[in-house]
C-alpha cells in the first residue's frame, strides 16, 4: 500500500462511515467522502479538517454521474450511504427504495466507470428477518419491512453488477454496530441514543419487552477494520456476516449504563428475540476478529455521554406514538 492509494467512502460523515475514514487515513490512504449530511455530520470529521489526504463532496448519491471525478483512480469504494430506521421506512417506502436501491446503482456505475479494484457494500442483517441463530450467510432471506428489503435489493444490485459488468464486489451484512458518533436524530431508533439521553435527563430507561432479548453488538472500530479486510483481500463476490458472535442482553446494557430506573414497553412485531452472527466465514477467510469487548465499548461511549445532550428525549407515550405505524403494519395491535 502506497500513499497514493485512493479510497471513496459514501456516507463518510455518518456513524460507521466516519470511523472508516479514520482508519483509512491512519493507514495512509487518500480518502474522498460523499455524503448529503442527512444522517451524517461534518463534526464527525472535524479532527481531519486540515488533513490534505481528505476531501469531501456534500451531495446525494442519487445525483452521482457515472463519470464522477470523485471515483476516478480509486482503488476501493466503501458504500455506507443510505437511509436507515424501521418506522420511517414503513411510512416512506419510496424514499428508501430510491436512496438504498437506485442510489446504490449510481454508486455502482461510478465505480464501474472508474474501474475500481473492489467495492464493499454495507449490507444489513435485517434481510434475514426472524432468523435462526447463530445466523449463517446462507440463511433464507425474509425482510420484514421496507428498510430491510431496500438494503437487500441494494446488495443484489451489487452482485448483479459483478455478474454482468465484472465489477469486483464483496458485501458485509452488519448486525448491531454501536460506538461513539452513533446517530442521534429525531427518529425513535437506536437503543444507545435513547438510553443515553434518558440517563442524562435522570429519566427511566424504556426497555422493550422484558429486556432479555439479545443483540450481537460490535464496536464500530471493529466494523471499520472488517470492511478494510473485505476490500484488501483476493476474495471476490463474497457475503460476510459481521458481529461479535457474542450476543448481549438489553438488561445487561442497562446495568452497564447504570439506569436511573426502568419502565417496560410492549414488545414489537418483526423484532427478533436474538440477533447472533455466525462469524466463522469472516474470521477464517479475512483473518479478522473482534477486538473491543462489549464492556470496553460501552465505557468508551459513556466517556462521551455529553455528546447526547441534544438527542431527543423519549418516554412511554412518545414512543407509543412514534411506533404506532410499526404495530399497524407489522401485524399486531399496540396495547393501550
Amino acid at each position: 500500500m502506497t500513499k497514493q492509494d485512493v479510497a471513496v467512502v459514501t456516507g463518510g460523515a455518518g456513524f460507521i462511515g466516519s470511523h472508516m475514514v479514520d482508519l483509512l487515513l491512519a493507514q495512509g490512504y487518500q480518502v474522498r467522502v460523499v455524503d448529503n449530511l442527512t444522517g451524517g455530520r461534518e463534526s464527525n470529521l472535524a479532527q481531519h479538517k486540515n488533513n490534505k489526504d481528505l476531501s469531501c463532496e456534500w451531495m446525494d448519491i442519487r445525483d452521482l454521474p457515472a463519470s464522477s471525478k470523485i471515483f476516478q483512480q480509486a482503488k476501493f469504494v466503501f458504500h455506507f450511504a443510505g437511509v436507515g430506521d424501521i418506522v420511517p421506512s414503513i411510512e416512506k417506502p419510496v424514499e428508501y427504495m430510491s436512496t438504498n436501491v437506485q442510489g446504490t446503482v449510481k454508486v455502482l456505475e461510478a465505480a464501474r466507470a472508474a474501474s475500481v479494484q473492489k467495492l464493499v457494500y454495507a449490507a444489513s442483517s435485517s434481510c434475514y428477518g426472524l432468523a435462526d441463530v447463530p445466523t449463517k450467510v446462507d440463511h433464507k432471506i425474509n425482510p420484514q419491512y421496507p428498510y430491510a428489503l431496500s438494503k437487500y435489493m441494494g446488495e443484489e444490485a451489487c452482485f448483479h453488477w459483478q455478474q454482468v459488468y465484472k465489477l469486483p464486489v464483496n458485501s458485509v451484512r452488519i448486525f448491531n454496530a454501536y460506538g461513539t458518533r452513533v446517530r442521534t436524530t429525531g427518529v425513535y431508533g437506536a437503543v444507545f441514543g435513547v438510553f443515553f439521553k434518558q440517563k442524562l435527563a435522570g429519566k427511566p430507561f424504556t426497555v422493550v419487552g422484558d429486556g432479555e432479548q439479545s443483540r450481537d453488538f460490535l464496536y464500530v472500530t471493529d466494523v471499520a477494520k472488517a470492511f478494510l479486510a473485505a476490500a484488501d483481500t483476493e476474495h471476490v463476490g463474497q457475503i460476510y456476516n459481521l458481529g461479535a458472535g457474542n450476543p448481549q442482553t438489553i438488561n445487561h446494557l442497562v446495568k452497564l449504563l447504570g439506569a436511573n430506573d426502568v419502565v417496560y414497553i410492549p414488545k414489537r412485531p418483526g423484532e427478533p428475540d436474538c440477533t447472533w452472527a455466525d462469524i466463522a466465514k469472516i474470521t477464517t477467510e479475512l483473518n479478522w476478529k473482534p477486538q473491543v469487548s462489549f464492556e470496553e465499548g460501552v465505557a468508551l461511549m459513556l466517556a462521551e455521554i455529553d455528546n447526547w445532550q441534544d438527542a431527543p428525549l423519549w418516554d412511554q407515550e412518545s414512543i407509543k406514538g412514534a411506533t404506532k405505524t410499526w404495530f399497524e403494519y407489522l401485524g399486531e395491535t399496540q396495547e393501550a
